[in-house]
């Protein structure tokens, strides 16, 4: 904590007012759209609500050779990325470590040096975020092959392997937009690297994309169209 706190208090104010607002839309627009999802429509509940379509008619089928490679092209999205995300790492310790060497150049006095590394920990912080995210959405659908693969020939009255397996489907899911959401606002903090109210501006940018997105989407509305009936919030 001692540490962190030095981090801090070696930024101009200026900076930790950008940092703050940084902080703010990137937590706050994640609790608005897990609360917004239980009142209104979006990507999540929607999508939610053809996998349990899904997995309800998963158990209808004898073969699920399909069931398992649609399950296995989700994996291979989120191992992109989480692999993708451990070479950013790499290359984001090594620039931080070659700070030091930069101290004869004009282009950066001392002051912006320091600054710059506490900048490139905090990215360092967000992707080892995203890291964390990918890996346990992967770990996630892991679980679902298992529960497809144990999965009865037919669902039986009362039964609710099909919500359950939806469910775990689910999480998966977002456990790899939480990852994905993490490369949206590094691409805001990237900014902050040349000016801190240009960095603010990304940081709002990306909640209104996000939100557009994950609300106001086409997608969304021919998502919600080709289901049968309307979709309850979750």
């Amino acid at each position: 904590m001692s540490i962190e706190r030095e981090m801090l208090a070696s930024l101009p104010l200026s900076e930790v007012s950008a940092l703050v607002w940084f902080l703010v839309c990137w937590i706050g627009y994640t609790y608005y759209s897990e609360w917004r999802a239980e009142k209104k429509q979006c990507l999540h509940n929607t999508l939610h609500h053809h996998r349990k379509i899904w997995m309800t008619n998963m158990l209808a089928r004898d073969n699920r050779i399909a069931d398992a490679a649609l399950l296995a092209n989700l994996e291979r999205s989120v191992s992109f990325f989480a692999s993708t995300t451990m070479i950013i790492i790499a290359g984001t310790l090594t620039l931080l470590g070659s700070l030091e060497h930069l101290e004869n150049l004009p282009l950066l006095s001392p002051e912006q040096q320091r600054l710059w590394g506490v900048k490139l920990l905090l990215l360092i912080a967000i992707f080892v975020y995203a890291f964390f995210k990918f890996s346990w959405s992967l770990r996630q659908y892991g679980f679902a092959c298992v529960m497809i693969g144990s999965a009865p020939t037919k669902s039986s009255p009362g039964s609710n392997f099909d919500k359950e397996a939806a469910e775990v489907i689910s999480r998966a899911a977002n456990a790899y937009n939480l990852g994905l959401r993490s490369y949206y606002f590094a691409l805001a903090f990237i900014v902050w690297f040349v000016s801190s109210l240009a960095f603010i501006g990304a940081a709002t940018l990306v909640v209104w994309v996000l939100y557009r997105r994950e609300f106001k989407s086409k997608v969304l509305k021919a998502l919600i169209r080709s289901s049968e009936t309307k979709i309850p919030p979750i």
